[in-house]
């Protein structure tokens, strides 16, 4: 079955060139032209992976991502940022808004058909084990949080929490190891695997904002090591 890509971009010569080397290498390719349209071609579509440029008229990319991410039907779609060269602020609100990874324009198509790839190896890997990504055969819990694995659902204290498929990952991953740390480079191997280049921060702001919908004293930072859940 050929994966879907969205493209999500104001520039036409960029969706063209786009566009042009996906479908090359067998992807289904659909465009949108702006952060509106393309949140509803997403949810009409439900694509497997999803460009998104952040410098974009009206809404950008970092407002559309907010926006993507609260929809469920398209929780199992990866986002991936457009961003310039030194965008760094771009990058950091993209991950803070649910993106999964960004590229930096511009980007040679080899490089860009790698990267893709390898986010996508990724999807697959979550799609066919789920429980095997988080390393646990039954969905941990505490009294008042639970989550389930199979549904990728949280609640806690009865209520539905809305996470986006990282903060879910590094979620279930602290609390299966409930009360033991977890080592910085252990999360970003088990959450983000081996074939991504994240920034030092990327954890820090996973975290950030899972203590804003789970709490503040659930997840303890061991300074210079990693994070634990405390039960």
């Amino acid at each position: 079955m050929q994966q879907k890509i969205l493209i999500i971009d104001d520039e036409v010569d960029i969706r063209v060139l786009l566009r042009y080397n996906l479908e090359k290498e067998g992807y289904q390719v659909i465009e949108a032209e702006d952060g509106k349209s393309g949140i509803e071609v997403a949810i009409k579509e439900h694509p497997d992976l999803i460009l998104l440029d952040v410098m974009m008229p009206g809404m950008d990319g970092v407002e559309t991502c907010e926006k993507l991410r609260e929809k469920r039907v398209l929780e199992d779609s990866i986002v991936c940022m457009l961003t310039a060269r030194g965008e760094d602020y771009s990058q950091l609100a993209g991950f803070n808004a649910g993106a999964d990874d960004y590229i930096t324009k511009p980007v040679k198509p080899k490089i860009l058909l790698s990267k893709i790839a390898a986010m996508l190896r990724r999807h697959g890997k979550l799609k066919n084990h789920d429980k095997q990504a988080v390393g646990n055969e039954e969905s941990p819990s505490t009294s008042n949080i639970e989550i389930n694995l199979d549904s990728y659902t949280v609640f806690k204290n009865g209520e539905e929490l809305s996470l986006p498929r990282k903060e879910f990952e590094l979620l279930a991953l602290l609390m299966e190891n409930a009360g033991k740390v977890c080592k910085r480079d252990e999360i970003m191997t088990r959450v983000w695997g081996t074939d991504v280049i994240v920034g030092d921060r990327t954890i820090d702001v996973h975290i950030r904002k899972l203590r804003k919908k789970i709490g503040d004293d659930v997840i303890q930072t061991i300074k210079g090591v990693g994070y634990k859940f405390i039960q």
